[in-house]
């Protein structure tokens, strides 16, 4: 029979996050409830899996108030301990932070996933946050590293950074959420190859994305090919400023907001290639890596990317892709306008990049890989040294 678990997230659950509850929801033998203080207009999740501490009346906002500053939060620990979760997962360090008093409470292992900007940020920078729970990770990151069980970071370039910041070594393992291969199956690109040539962007429009590159980028890309077409998924915060620059550039292109994952799977059977032009923000804050990334490359879409954060673990120059320095449009557009023009390398990287995620980053074996971490986390048997290489590779 399945044990329970619990997934932690303050809030449940973001539309951008489906990686957390697809993970989730492909465990086999452990029962996942989601646990929160407050639910999003977002996912949809299980109602009968999931707990909220306020649904948003005077009486629940005051309680997530208790809990948030005290730790106390008696209906939520009574309900928890009808649950009896073997363990809690809290993805993002700000949350496993707010986890520490349930895990305490309940007396039972804490296991915290660091996705990027938790690990990348400036000190200062998560300080002035408006988030609780993120000037909470910088104030009690010690305690964080005294009593959470195991540490997961999502690609090494975030293992690198948690060690830097005083997280020890032996309690980290990197481990990669992974795609459904399944669900982002091969298409061959000499499929799109008669279609005009379209260059697609999936992600949020925040400084990190480096959309800003991207559009120079292609403006140099269509003064040699004007046929070429940009297509931009994805809302945020700079969407406006972004479409300014756009407008000032000259450059046709089309935001086109936030799209389901179907229309994101359309779109990708259209694109001649996925460009993921990321940068380091001034702030510190980067990608783990992008989720995106492994999503086109299962498709057999080849992938023009910036040597950022994690992404050269997905993306390999001149094997499945190109990759060029961040910050560097002319660069990013010579790359784009090599690959847009030359066919036959497009299915070169898009076959070998298929190869390589069905080989390292299939979600149904790092779903596994998680459930033996798990199961070594809940009999209080950390992983080697060789067994964290292992769940790499």
């Amino acid at each position: 029979m399945p044990r329970n678990i619990v997934i932690y997230r303050e809030n449940l659950l973001a539309y951008s996050e489906t990686f957390i509850l697809n993970q989730a929801e492909s465990l086999q033998n452990f029962r996942p409830y989601y646990v929160g203080t407050r639910r999003l207009n977002g996912l949809s999740l299980p109602e009968d899996r999931s707990v909220v501490l306020s649904s948003g009346t005077v009486v629940g906002r005051a309680e997530e108030l208790l809990y948030k500053f005290s730790g106390f939060a008696p209906r939520l620990h009574a309900r928890l301990r009808q649950i009896r979760p073997a363990l809690i997962h809290a993805h993002f360090g700000s949350d496993g932070v707010m986890a520490l008093p349930l895990a305490r409470r309940l007396r039972v292992p804490l296991l915290v996933t660091f996705h990027g900007y938790d690990a990348a940020m400036h000190d200062e920078a998560l300080l002035a946050l408006p988030n609780l729970r993120d000037r909470r990770l910088v104030q009690q990151r010690p305690q964080l590293i005294r009593e959470a069980t195991l540490f997961l970071a999502v690609s090494e370039h975030i293992r690198r950074l948690l060690i830097a910041k005083g997280f020890p070594a032996e309690k980290i393992v990197t481990h990669y959420n992974g795609v459904d291969t399944h669900r982002f199956d091969y298409r061959d690109p000499a499929q799109a190859s008669d279609l005009p040539p379209l260059v697609l962007f999936v992600g949020r429009m925040v400084e990190k994305k480096g959309v800003a590159d991207l559009l120079r980028a292609m403006q140099q890309v269509r003064a040699q090919l004007p046929e070429a077409r940009l297509v931009l998924l994805g809302d945020g915060p700079l969407l406006t400023e972004l479409q300014t620059l756009a407008g000032h550039l000259g450059l046709p292109c089309d935001f086109m907001g936030r799209q389901s994952v179907p229309e994101i799977q359309q779109w990708m059977a259209q694109a001649s290639l996925l460009c993921v032009p990321s940068v380091t923000a001034q702030n510190g804050d980067t990608e783990g890596l992008p989720t995106v990334v492994l999503e086109a490359q299962a498709c057999g879409l080849p992938v023009v990317a910036t040597e950022h954060a994690g992404i050269p673990e997905a993306v390999q120059h001149e094997v499945n892709g190109l990759v060029v320095p961040e910050r560097d449009p002319a660069q990013l557009a010579a790359a784009l306008t090599r690959l847009l023009t030359d066919a036959p390398l497009r299915q070169r990287f898009g076959q070998a990049a298929r190869r390589e995620v069905v080989r390292r980053f299939d979600a149904g074996n790092q779903v596994r890989v998680l459930e033996q971490l798990y199961t070594r986390v809940i009999g209080q048997q950390l992983p080697s040294a060789a067994a964290q290489r292992s769940v790499t590779s």
